[in-house]
């Protein structure tokens, strides 16, 4: 499998999921599976022997870079953390600059930021694969991972409903991208003016065939019939100063048991962390049966070990 997958993705970016196909996707998280399986059983693998992966964060992460590390570890390589004081991106030199110089020493560059510009500005001078970490507009490794976890315990993803509460954030934005293209209906509930941007309500409609994308201020609505729901921080990282005003529009888009009730009898939440327990969720979902927040945080490695073995 690793070998034919490997001529399709080699030395390719992930700068967002409207990139990646449907059938890219799921064979990105059968060969996570495959990964995650034989780390079970001890077995061992070298498909980044010798490989450096520069990891440039704008923006700190705990399961960012742990989850990065720990992968390119795994895989036999080596991960290189250089903060925003390390580099000093675009203070002077530009990030181009900065992407084609580090090219010179690395195998792959990582980058976790602000804008998706910047991503943009380092894949366009960078010889190398890069990988967006996360910006503002998107997160496609989060979502990788939470694929995965949704279809390690639906054993499917087409056909599924996907229940999005709260800010039309970057996550919800990734999730919007991906799902149609594995088959997934997505419904997102936001309060009026912290609805997912346009462009991407779009381009997901665009690309939903046999899918259904719905927008909706109506969290009940979303939530019914779901086989998934998941949320989010009501304030993203940046946006600190609007929290207590945040807390007071969300209050209806918190995930509890009388939300939760509207969904499946089998749905699973997740979150993809760090959660504000009382806020976007209560502690009676986030540590209930329906919780896989912690699969799906673990989903994080064997998803970027799969990225990093396919494009470097």
């Amino acid at each position: 499998m690793y070998t034919s997958l490997r001529k399709r993705f080699y030395r390719r970016h992930l700068l967002s999921l409207k990139d990646v196909s449907g059938e890219e996707i799921m064979a990105i998280i059968n060969f996570a599976l495959e990964l995650k399986e034989a780390k079970s059983r001890g077995e061992t693998f070298t498909f980044c022997i010798g490989k450096t992966l520069a990891m440039i964060f704008q923006k700190p992460s705990t399961r960012t870079r742990v989850s990065f590390e720990v992968a390119m570890y795994q895989l036999g390589g080596h991960a290189l953390y250089l903060n925003a004081v390390d580099l000093q991106l675009g203070r002077g030199e530009t990030v181009g600059d900065t992407a084609r110089a580090l090219s010179r020493y690395v195998d792959g560059i990582m980058i976790r930021t602000f804008d998706q510009q910047d991503v943009e500005a380092v894949a366009s001078g960078a010889t190398v694969p890069v990988i967006n970490g996360l910006t503002d507009r998107e997160h496609p490794c989060q979502i990788l991972a939470d694929l995965m976890t949704i279809f390690e315990h639906k054993k499917r993803l087409a056909g599924l409903k996907l229940a999005w509460v709260g800010d039309g954030n970057n996550v919800c934005h990734s999730l919007l991208l991906a799902c149609p293209n594995v088959g997934m209906d997505i419904h997102v509930a936001s309060p009026p003016g912290y609805e997912p941007l346009p462009d991407i309500i779009a381009a997901a409609r665009a690309a939903a065939k046999n899918s259904k994308v719905d927008i909706t201020a109506d969290a009940v609505a979303a939530v019914r019939d779901a086989d998934v729901v998941v949320t989010d921080t009501w304030a993203s990282m940046g946006q600190e100063g609007e929290h207590g005003r945040r807390v007071k529009i969300f209050q209806e888009y918190q995930v509890n048991s009388g939300l939760v009730g509207h969904a499946k009898p089998d749905f699973i939440f997740l979150h993809c962390l760090p959660a504000h327990r009382g806020e976007e969720v209560l502690d009676e979902i986030i540590d209930g049966p329906a919780s896989r927040v912690w699969d799906e945080a673990e989903n994080r490695l064997h998803t970027q070990k799969a990225l990093l073995a396919l494009l470097l």
